[in-house]
């Protein structure tokens, strides 16, 4: 995987910050939230646009085939152990 660029590391740095301050605003359910519905929507369209260019990024660069995924998501590749390989048992 090639360096990222210095967009690239801008991009994420502002990604995370903003997922941070969001995470830190969220209040409990029930309560109302300290951040104007104009902010929110502001946040949500920041968030859009980098999403956006990270792509535009990844795909100029060939990276077109990436995206998150969870721990426990089933993969698609599966773990052949190397040790279970071999020329096969000989029968008497």
């Amino acid at each position: 995987m090639s360096e990222l660029t210095k967009e690239q590391q801008i991009l994420i740095a502002m990604r995370k910050t903003l997922a941070a301050v969001i995470k830190d605003v969220t209040p409990p359910p029930g309560m109302k939230h300290p951040l104007s519905e104009q902010t929110i929507t502001d946040v949500r369209q920041c968030l859009g646009l980098i999403s956006v260019r990270e792509k535009e990024l990844a795909a100029a660069q060939g990276r077109t085939g990436e995206r998150p995924y969870y721990a426990d998501e089933p993969q698609s590749a599966q773990v052949v152990p190397i040790a279970g390989l071999g020329k096969g048992k000989q029968q008497d």
